[in-house]
């Protein structure tokens, strides 16, 4: 039985960082708002007639082979840790071959290792025929992440992969919790545009740089997270009340504040491209994931996208059309 699982990358719309461990204790409310979009990371996974373990990334062009599941264990040198990682932690008695890929750019700062990650519990899951929730990939892949990257990882991205939609991550002693955003959908989608600026951003090092900051007592950096915590409550709230030019304004404020946090997290071309999409009429803009490079999501009229589209594209910008995911991780059979 050949198992294929696609979960769906994301756009953080605001409140981002502060979903890492302990930063949002220091920011009672804390919460991220983001939304699922149809730029899927894939995981096919097929069994072998003998006990080797065989993983393969499309993007990358890597593969390993391991000839059993004893020998990935033992092994201290993984071309592919993530997988490597994931496939230990489920411990398959039979051989198999992994194979993944993503339509999401490397390093776009859309969360696509962690929807990679689900992807690979969700395809794993179904193969082995085992019981397990949307909640326990979420803190195995969180946890597996943490160790390969060897930084401390967030959860929100992890949410939107497993159900899909525009949610609030709540980030609370003792338990996180996704509140469903009841959002017309379309008319979100209609105002946002996203590009790659063909920078791979570096998410883990600004993420670690700005938390070290905060909790050695850096007065600013804590400051700049009290604004970004209530930009992000206030952001929900604007869109419930589907206050577009609210949320677009708060978009500019998120990534007014979070630019001051540190060096690096913006970068020429990004200030380039958001003071191009403001000349057209972009109401706001911001850098997805820790800046850096990657993507950058900008909040205009409906009436004004494709002139902003148009001017960003010959700025440089690569444009990725998307939707918003309605559903999260998906399973099916493959013949």
């Amino acid at each position: 039985m050949r198992i294929h699982a696609y979960a769906p990358t994301r756009i953080d719309l605001a409140g981002g960082t502060l979903d890492l461990w302990p930063l949002f204790l220091f920011h009672p409310g804390a919460l991220t708002v983001n939304v699922a979009i149809t730029r899927y990371a894939h995981a096919v996974v097929e069994p072998r007639r003998d006990r080797s373990i065989v993983l393969a990334s499309r993007d990358s062009g890597r593969s390993q082979t391991y000839s059993s599941l004893a020998a990935l264990t033992a092994s201290r040198s993984h071309r592919l840790p993530l997988l490597a990682e994931l496939v230990a932690w489920f411990a398959p008695k039979q051989g198999l071959t992994l194979t993944t890929w993503s339509e999401a750019p490397a390093g776009a700062g859309l969360g696509g290792s962690s929807a990679l990650a689900v992807a690979i519990c969700a395809a794993l899951t179904r193969w082995l025929g085992r019981r397990m929730a949307g909640t326990d990939w979420i803190a195995a892949s969180r946890d597996i992440e943490a160790r390969v990257l060897g930084v401390p990882t967030g959860e929100q991205d992890h949410y939107p992969a497993v159900f899909g939609g525009l949610g609030a991550i709540h980030f609370e002693p003792g338990r996180t919790w996704r509140e469903p955003l009841r959002v017309n959908l379309r008319a979100l989608e209609e105002r946002l545009l996203l590009v790659y600026t063909g920078e791979p951003r570096r998410s883990g090092i600004n993420n670690w740089e700005v938390m070290k900051k905060h909790l050695d007592g850096g007065r600013r950096v804590r400051r700049n997270f009290d604004s970004i915590a209530a930009t992000a409550i206030r952001m929900r709230e604007a869109l419930l009340r589907h206050d577009w030019r609210g949320f677009a304004r708060l978009m500019q404020r998120e990534w007014e504040t979070r630019r001051r946090n540190a060096p690096g997290i913006s970068t020429p071309l990004i200030d380039r491209l958001v003071r191009t999409a403001y000349r057209q009429g972009a109401q706001g803009a911001k850098v997805c994931g820790a800046g850096g490079g990657g993507c950058v999501v900008f909040a205009t009229p409906p009436e004004k996208r494709a002139r902003v589209a148009s001017a960003l594209a010959a700025a440089g910008a690569t444009l990725l059309p998307f939707r918003i995911a309605r559903r999260g991780v998906q399973v099916k059979k493959l013949r």
